[in-house]
């Protein structure tokens, strides 16, 4: 699986409805490492609320639901939107997986599942639906400070003609930064942008990212003074 969405072009939006909390959250994050950006509801009734009032490009809806159940979520959805959906359960039930692509379900997946099935479903029904949105390219293909270089194209990036292996965040991240050189981004700013949550002030991933970063980079030759913490404010790439 090697979703990229690139820096200057808008990321897939997905929405996950789920009631547990902890899986929900699990969800959240590897869509987040794998370029999209997740949204969160705990119930149906808010669910179906944040659907309709935002723009999304998929939407993972569990059928057991508070409120108002999954079945209930989607016939009231498909009333006014055509998102496409990706139905989760515990159930497994045959009448479950009917009664689901009867109301409009894109896609059925039964628990427990493997997240890596999960991310190529997604993909396969954004794809298929052509829902995501293209946007505008990025105002430059490559953008370079001494011996690196990242290449939008390609979506690599080297140190001389080295390739260093980034992850998704990473990239994003690494070019997020070049990209506003010389200018601070503030956690909060980077939290919102990358992982599409907020900033806490107990929150290390955004640290962790910055680490691996700079160990991946220096490994191969980079000046990693480049890449700024700038206490109390954020991030700077000078």
């Amino acid at each position: 699986m090697n979703t990229i969405h690139l820096p200057g072009q808008p990321y897939p939006r997905i929405l996950i409805i789920e009631d547990d909390i902890t899986l929900s959250g699990l969800i959240a994050d590897q869509l987040c490492e794998y370029g999209y950006l997740a949204r969160q509801c705990f119930d149906g009734k808010s669910g179906l609320t944040m659907a309709i009032a935002e723009s999304f490009n998929l939407i993972l809806l569990d059928v057991l639901l508070p409120k108002m159940d999954g079945f209930a979520v989607l016939n009231k959805l498909r009333k006014q939107s055509n998102t496409p959906v990706i139905m989760l359960t515990a159930c497994g039930a045959e009448e479950d997986r009917i009664s689901g692509f009867r109301s409009g379900a894109d896609d059925y997946l039964s628990k427990p599942f493997n997240v890596t099935e999960l991310l190529l479903r997604i993909d396969a029904v954004i794809r298929r639906t052509k829902q995501a949105s293209i946007g505008p390219l990025p105002s430059s293909n490559q953008l370079q400070c001494e011996n690196l270089r990242l290449d939008v194209d390609s979506h690599e990036v080297y140190v001389e003609q080295q390739l260093v292996g980034l992850t998704v965040m990473e990239f994003r991240l690494l070019w997020m930064l070049l990209e506003s050189r010389d200018q601070v981004l503030s956690k909060p700013y980077l939290y919102q942008e990358l992982m599409a949550r907020p900033y806490s002030r107990n929150e290390r991933s955004l640290d962790m990212h910055i680490s691996k970063l700079r160990r991946k980079l220096g490994a191969v030759g980079f000046n990693t003074d480049h890449i700024q913490t700038m206490h109390g404010q954020g991030y700077c790439f000078r």
